[in-house]
Order: C-alpha cells, then structure tokens, then sequence
C-alpha cells in the first residue's frame, strides 16, 4: 500500500501554463488550471503503475503563512496572476469532488503538510509517494520508503536521487537552500555560494553551523574560501533565518487517519455540479463513491 500526497499548488500553476487547449466556463471564468488538474488527478488514479489507493491533495489557499511574519521578502500573493487567484477555491472544490482528500493550507504552506504525511504515516504504508518536483521536499525523503516524484519528467527521486540532484543528503537540504538560495520561495541565499561549494561544504560537515568559521579548517577544496568564509561568518544571523524558512513543519494539525485517505470514488453529485460549473465535457471518473 502507498500513499500519494500531491502539491495542488503546484499541479494548478503547471495546469494552467501548459500547452492544454484554453477552457473557459459559462459564467466567463478561465479555468484552464482547475480542468487540467482535474485531468492530471484523474490520471493519476487511472495509472497502474501509480496504483493508487490513499492519497491527499495540499493547497496554497493563500499563498501568504507564517513565514512571512519571519521574513517580509518570503513568497506572497502580491503580483500573482489574477487567473490563477480566482481558481483557488473552486480547483479545491474540484479535486473534492473526485473524492481525494484535500487539505487547504493558512498558517502553514501545501508543503508543510505534505511533510508531516510523509513523516505521521511513512511507517504505515509501503512507501509514501510525494509528487512534486520542489528541491526543498527532499529533506523529506527517506531510503526508497519517502520519494520525490516528478510527473512530468517520469522520475522518482530516492535518497541517493536527492544526493545526485542536490550533491548532499536530505537532511541537509534547508542548509543547502540557505546558503544557495530558493528564488521560488524567496530566499535570498548568501553571496557567493553556489550549488557546488554549498553541496562540498554540506556534503563534509552536514549543516551551516558546522562548517568552520576560518576557510583554513575546512579540509575540502572550495575556490575563494577564504572570501565565502568572511561572508557566511558575517551572515551568520541571516542564514539562520533563512535556513528556518527552509525547514518543513511536520507538524501540521491535519485531522485525517490514514484510513480518511482511501479513495473510495468520486462523489457524483458534487462532480455533476462542478462539470455545469466547468461548461462540461469534463474527463470523467472511473468510479463512483458508493456504486
């Protein structure tokens, strides 16, 4: 038994941006994003490779959490494209509908909630199965019982995945983020630390606050050390900062067992409605709850 936890945010971006034909709804709504989330989760459901049988689906609903109360420079709404906004909700709704357990974040980001999954169940199921690309996942992976998986380039990303793609392990991944930076997410970085010195530094001493303050003690090859060391020990406070905005809550108040997470069919009355609300022709489910 797996269980699929999926970065709605994620799939509604991805969605809408693709090269899927435009879809606009009778009340004049784009809901491009909402039709091609609803297509992707359904053929995720319908994969038997994937062969899914507990899953839950995280929403950004807002953008904003409580990061941005620790850095006014983290990721907000401020800018983001009105399309997409206006199908928060109803993309909630949707996946809803096809009976896929949603959880729609505040305080706490889609991805803190996919890491608490990964880490409350990871001993419950066979393998947990977390599908999005975003490098600061990997902290979360664990052996081949906790993977990354990338939909759109057919590739599941293990420990040694995350080794090879980051050059570090997975428990150091908010150091690496601290240091190299997440444009993404809106953490700056610390000048000067590319992929490579940050993944040679971590890679030998595991987190920020062990690499030594004199680049004399480090005892890998780094080019420039003795300027990276003067620049990370003047930055000390910040790449703590950045490091926290980095690491995942795994305890995010999510109020399912495991058990709620079944997929048992979508619930056809709700998915009726939301198909007139979508101007229909919507890809249909192959099962129904209760039938």
């Amino acid at each position: 038994m797996r269980l699929h936890v999926v970065d709605g945010t994620f799939e509604l971006f991805r969605a809408q941006y693709s090269k899927r034909p435009e879809r606009v709804a009778p009340d004049g709504m784009d809901v491009k994003g909402t039709v091609g989330v609803v297509a992707s989760m359904l053929g995720l459901l319908d994969d038997p490779e994937e062969n899914v049988t507990h899953i839950a689906v995280a929403f950004d609903n807002p953008i904003e959490s409580f990061r941005n109360d620790l850095y006014a420079g983290y990721k907000s709404g401020e800018g983001m494209d009105p399309v997409l906004v206006a199908q928060m909700d109803l993309v909630e709704e949707a996946v809803a509908a096809l009976g896929i357990t949603v959880w729609s974040m505040d305080a706490y980001e889609a991805d803190d909630a996919l890491a608490t999954a990964a880490k409350r169940w990871r001993d419950q199921v066979a393998q947990v199965r977390i599908l999005t690309p975003d490098k600061d996942l990997g902290q979360c992976v664990t052996g081949n019982r906790v993977v990354q998986v990338d939909r759109m380039r057919r590739r599941v990303i293990d420990e040694d995945g995350v080794r090879q793609r980051n050059g570090c392990d997975p428990a150091s991944i908010p150091d690496w983020l601290a240091l190299v930076g997440d444009t993404a997410d809106g953490i700056p970085g610390i000048p000067g630390f590319g992929a490579k010195t940050a993944s040679a530094l971590l890679t030998r001493y595991g987190t920020v606050e062990a690499i030594p303050a004199h680049s004399a003690n480090w005892d890998v090859s780094v080019r420039g050390g003795m300027r990276l060391a003067q620049t990370l020990n003047e930055m000390r406070t910040e790449v703590a900062l950045y490091k926290r905005l980095a690491i995942l809550a795994e305890d995010v108040p999510l109020t399912e067992d495991l058990e709620d997470l079944r997929w048992r069919g979508a619930d056809r009355e709700e998915f009726e409605r939301l198909d007139r609300r979508l101007g229909g022709g919507t890809m249909r489910p192959r099962r129904w709850r209760g039938e």
